[in-house]
């Protein structure tokens, strides 16, 4: 039986600690060249109406150490606006947005998944992992720019691997950062107060993390303090020049890691290309997260060294390990609905199909 799991299933069925522990074992095996990962390829079109455009994503890849290919895609619609003098990129509307999960052993498919929220899932626990290797380990303050569901996985994943004291979010919308707040000081049980400006939130912060919509930079480099470590999301490509991070910012980083150096030369990623071809940053500077995994590339220097973490692009392999957990979790408390199996297999019997 293929089971079908919704959004409103899935939301809590994988504490995040157990869920960043998955994705490490994802980027171990893709560091060690066992798991595999296929560019993200995307579709873009103007549409409906001026600053529109229709959107198809298609992230696949495969985890051998779990047994699971995932391929997650996306139908959707997209626009820009501005909000409190600053550009962002929204999705309004209905869409479509699938997880597919096989197994490798039986060619099977096992399930079809919602995708949002083990989206934010993925990325939060990804950026989690970043920051495990990553920031001091006397991080106590957070920065955190963004809040919306992005913001709350990327809150999440800070908590289960550094013991914060205290969260500063700054969004641009006064009643959306304070509601975040009072949500996840009660949830988390840590201090999270709305501040007034990113460079607010920024200033005095061990980790800081942007998981904004933003299309122009929102992280300064000169708000940065010592020491301090970076994570980042916006995926701004060739089409859509999106960028969290300025100059400054780029330039005071020792270390920068990124989920997969690859997709930034293929999408000629806003965040690095064009600082690329001025020289602000070498490619031989970027590093994978699956080499700092396995010990391939180093972690930070010193106490004083800033770190940056570009979770640059979705990847196959987050979606196989989240969506493999979320499968398990799901099997054992009886969630979905069921379909026949024999709707989506192909058996061969004597005769002879492709592939």
């Amino acid at each position: 039986m293929v089971l079908v799991l919704k959004n409103e299933q899935i939301e809590g069925l994988v504490p995040m600690a157990e869920e960043i522990e998955a994705v490490e074992e994802a980027f171990r095996e893709l560091g060690e060249g066992v798991a595999m990962n296929a560019p993200r390829a995307r579709l873009r079109v103007p549409w409906k109406e001026e600053g529109g455009q229709y959107f198809f994503n298609n992230i696949m890849g495969l985890v051998p150490g779990m047994k699971s290919m995932a391929l997650r895609i996306d139908s959707s619609f997209s626009k820009e606006v501005e909000v409190a003098g600053t550009k962002r990129r929204v999705y309004p509307g209905d869409f479509v947005g699938l997880v597919f999960l096989f197994d490798m052993d039986t060619c099977e498919l096992l399930s079809i998944m919602d995708d949002h929220v083990i989206s934010a899932l993925r990325v939060g626990a990804t950026s989690g992992v970043a920051t495990k290797y990553l920031a001091r380990k006397d991080a106590r303050v957070m920065g955190l720019l963004g809040s919306g569901d992005q913001a709350r996985t990327q809150l999440t994943a800070a908590l289960a691997v550094r013991p914060l004291r205290k969260v500063k979010v700054y969004s641009p919308t006064r009643e959306h950062r304070e509601k975040f707040a009072r949500q996840m000081s009660a949830g988390c049980g840590v201090e999270v107060v709305p501040v007034g400006s990113a460079e607010e939130a920024i200033r005095g912060s061990d980790i800081v993390t942007a998981a904004t919509n933003t299309v122009n930079p929102v992280v300064e480099g000169r708000w940065l303090e010592e020491g301090a470590h970076i994570n980042s999301i916006v995926g701004g490509d060739g089409y859509l020049p999106r960028r969290e991070l300025d100059d400054e910012t780029i330039l005071r980083a020792g270390l920068i890691v990124v989920g997969y150096k690859r997709q930034i030369f293929l999408d000629r990623q806003a965040e690095f290309a064009d600082r690329l071809d001025r020289g602000l940053v070498k490619a031989d500077d970027l590093h994978e997260l699956g080499e700092l995994v396995t010990g391939r590339c180093r972690a930070r220097k010193d106490e004083k060294e800033i770190t940056l973490f570009k979770n640059n692009t979705g990847m196959g392999i987050q979606f196989a390990a989240t969506a493999r957990k979320v499968y398990d979790k799901a099997r054992e408390k009886g969630l979905g609905t069921e379909l026949p199996l024999e709707l989506f297999m192909t058996r061969r019997a004597d005769k002879v199909y492709s592939p």
